[in-house]
């Protein structure tokens, strides 16, 4: 079966002063995506300071050393665009989506603020607030709040850097200065250390020249040296549990290492879609056994990192899938089934077009989240940040179209108990 891809034209650069620069020009549509993508995110964030790469994307939109409070919004939507920011475990990324005729104005918006974001007392103390009323409303007062992607980590990993909570304690929130945030910025917010992608209806000649003019006078101050994230792989099956005292059904998160997204890119693709082959689709091994027969599952989700992005992550991540079982669910029974079904599709293979329909799948879902330009934007920045190729853009398709069904099942074989590990949420009235 022919796979799909994109053939998108890709020019990159880098300025005197160490920014990396990726423009995408696609002119099917009047409109551009612009994002600066920061080598920065949860696992940079040193003990005693959790949470901060996420306090430092809000600092990032309350004014520069050129622009009040609040003018970065003002601008964008006075446009006629959008705009945003997210921290994730790897990387930050700020990005917006504008009319094509506004390019210029969010070059120099990202680029004003790259210079230089405001920082003083009282920025750090209301966006102090904000985040911790973010940690309220979207882990401590909601049902499966953090979970998996907070819960699950510190029972796999060990270090501080892959373990800890991404949102942060209130106790290091509050601890934040201005002082901390000005060190943070010099360190991570350099030019050496970000991307500007550009993707949309624009002349490339023209937004080289706009790029130039707006971030090539921005003082270049090298890349911070990144340390190993690296640790052990499990050799014991790892389990713990925790009441959640608004969650109405009980749930049961499980996950295994995989190879190194970045080293070990060819052999890391069979398990990008094997996460498929287990759970997308009423047609998939567990959807089908645990779901619609065994009735031992209410929903079933697989899927690489512990954000979802699989190609946006580096190493250590995980294949990840997460149960959601009826009351009174047996989380013993969920983890016996997902072996059998393991060990069954090592023993038996894939069925005839199992593969190829999920890779259509797969891509099909992945050529939708680049059609928008700024989505494309970020994957591109992404790209060039961690592979150093913003061109595996066009290539991902084809290279999981090629991934086949022995490496499917060699994969699967490596997903044993003791390598696992788990967190079971139990509802009712926490003590």
């Amino acid at each position: 079966m022919r796979i799909p891809a994109t053939s998108y034209t890709i020019e990159r650069f880098t300025l005197a002063n160490g920014l990396r620069v990726v423009l995408q020009p696609d002119s099917s549509a009047p409109v551009v995506g612009v994002t600066v993508v920061y080598d920065v995110g949860i696992r940079s964030e040193p003990e005693g300071r959790t949470g901060f790469a996420h306090l430092f994307e809000h600092l990032m939109f309350q004014g520069s050393e050129n622009l009040e409070k609040l003018a970065h919004f003002k601008y964008v939507q006075g446009a006629g665009g959008t705009f945003n920011g997210s921290t994730h475990f790897d990387y930050t990324d700020y990005y917006e989506s504008l009319p094509a005729g506004a390019l210029e104005r969010a070059l120099f918006l990202e680029a004003d603020r790259m210079r230089g974001p405001r920082l003083n007392e009282e920025n750090v103390a209301n966006q102090i607030d904000v985040v911790k009323e973010e940690i309220r409303v979207n882990v401590l007062n909601r049902p499966y709040g953090g979970f998996p992607w907070l819960k699950l980590p510190p029972v796999m990993f060990d270090t501080f850097a892959n373990s800890h909570d991404g949102y942060g304690s209130f106790v290091d929130l509050e601890s934040a200065t201005v002082e901390g945030a000005t060190q943070f910025f010099a360190e991570y917010y350099a030019t050496g250390n970000a991307v500007l992608a550009v993707s949309g209806d624009f002349e490339v000649g023209h937004a080289r020249a706009l790029v130039e003019k707006h971030f090539g006078d921005i003082t270049g101050r090298p890349a911070p040296v990144r340390p190993s994230f690296a640790e052990p792989d499990l050799t014991a099956e790892r389990r713990a549990s925790y009441t959640d005292a608004m969650a109405p059904l009980p749930a049961i998160a499980l996950a295994w290492r995989v190879p190194d997204p970045i080293a070990e890119f060819a052999d890391y693709l069979p398990y990008v879609l094997l996460a498929e082959v287990l759970t997308d689709g009423e047609a998939a091994r567990l959807q089908e056994r645990m779901v619609l027969r065994d009735r031992t599952a209410t929903s079933v989700g697989g899927y690489i990192g512990f954000m979802g992005e699989p190609f946006e992550v580096r190493d250590p991540t995980a294949l990840l899938l997460q149960v959601f079982m009826p009351p009174g669910g047996d989380a013993d029974k969920v983890l016996r089934t997902v072996d059998e079904e393991i060990d069954r599709l090592v023993t038996d293979g894939l069925a005839e077009g199992e593969l190829a329909r999920i890779q259509a799948r797969f891509v099909t879902h992945f050529l939708r989240e680049s059609d928008a330009v700024t989505n494309r934007a970020v994957r591109l920045a992404v790209l060039e940040l961690q592979h150093g190729d913003p061109a595996l853009i066009n290539d991902l398709p084809r290279l999981l179209g090629e991934v086949t069904e022995a490496q499917i099942i060699a994969a699967a074989a490596t997903l044993r108990p003791q390598r696992r590990a788990s967190v079971e949420v139990i509802p009712g009235v926490s003590a």
